[in-house]
């Protein structure tokens, strides 16, 4: 079924990630094993059109295999394993104004989502969606046709996301003051202040919750706390850092926000199997041996 998608993905995928000239979407093409990837997902939309990826979100871990898609609802950080090559994906992000007016044209407003609904949710795609999303991206051969018709088919996308078993946790997605919004904006919060002292009362007045519901909703949301989510995001920088540059554990723990280099060693080497300076240089050596793209990249960039 999504065989004429995947062609469409290898034409115009420039190396294994690519933003493109429309607006919002991105594309992912694979030819061989990598190791695994960390990395910062904005809220978007993964369709899977040839081969297969897991995923790992706190706790969770599932794969997404070919013709299904991955809806990410917040600012997550993720490990990505690409498990079958070739792979091909093409990544919509989600815009909420967008998504809230063709919500509003729907004679239905559906099945409600479930009371904590995860960030993360795959589901089969439908012959129509795969024929729409592949015209998306077929738009990149006649570029003067991208400015007039790109809207109109990202509307007809979002409509039939909205009528497929994703459509309950978009919709809960899109409004304004539900649960998932204040979520989403206590983990956007985390996620641009990961390097200051984490205090949940804050977080939860801001998300207008209280301490328990908040982390009842966050850990629903994400597989982690927000304790534990801060601590990836810093965990995961770090790595980012040592790998990059000629730095220092110890100046890297204080940049990413630790008081005690003692506590960030402990914790690095229990998410990472290894102590800092080791394991960057493990990973260079593995990537100087197998000529592979980088293993990690920066965290402001969203790339599936």
């Amino acid at each position: 079924m999504p065989d004429g998608l995947a062609d469409a993905i290898g034409r115009h995928c420039q190396g294994p990630w690519s933003e493109t000239a429309v607006p919002g979407m991105s594309l992912v093409a694979f030819d061989e094993l990598i190791e695994p990837v960390q990395l910062m997902y904005e809220p978007m939309i993964c369709f899977i059109a040839d081969g297969a990826k897991r995923t790992a979100v706190g706790e969770r871990s599932w794969v997404t295999p070919r013709g299904e898609m991955a809806l990410f609802t917040l600012d997550l950080p993720v490990t990505a394993a690409f498990e079958k090559v070739p792979y091909r994906a093409a990544v919509m992000r989600l815009d909420a104004e967008a998504l809230a007016a063709v919500q509003m044209e729907l004679d239905e407003s559906g099945p409600p989502p479930p009371p904590a609904a995860a960030a993360a949710v795959t589901a089969p795609m439908a012959p129509e969606l795969v024929d729409a999303v592949t015209r998306w991206i077929r738009l990149l051969d006649t570029p003067e046709d991208i400015r007039p018709l790109a809207p109109r088919i990202e509307s007809e996308i979002l409509y039939r996301l909205l009528r497929s078993p994703l459509g309950p946790v978009l919709r809960h997605w899109s409004l304004a003051d539900s649960a998932a919004s204040r979520i989403r904006t206590a983990a956007r919060w985390i996620c641009e202040h990961y390097t200051e002292p984490l205090g949940i009362d804050e977080i939860a007045e801001m998300a207008r919750m209280s301490p328990a519901t908040l982390h009842r909703h966050f850990k629903a949301a994400t597989g982690m706390s927000p304790i534990r989510f801060q601590k990836h995001l810093r965990l995961q920088e770090a790595r980012r850092r040592l790998f990059a540059g000629d730095v220092t554990a110890a100046q890297v723990a204080q940049a990413v926000g630790y008081v005690s280099a003692t506590q960030f060693n402990r914790e690095y080497r229990s998410a990472y199997g290894l102590p800092p300076g080791q394991d960057a240089a493990r990973l260079r050596a593995r990537l100087a041996e197998a000529g592979q793209v980088p293993v990690l990249v920066d965290g402001a960039g969203a790339k599936p």
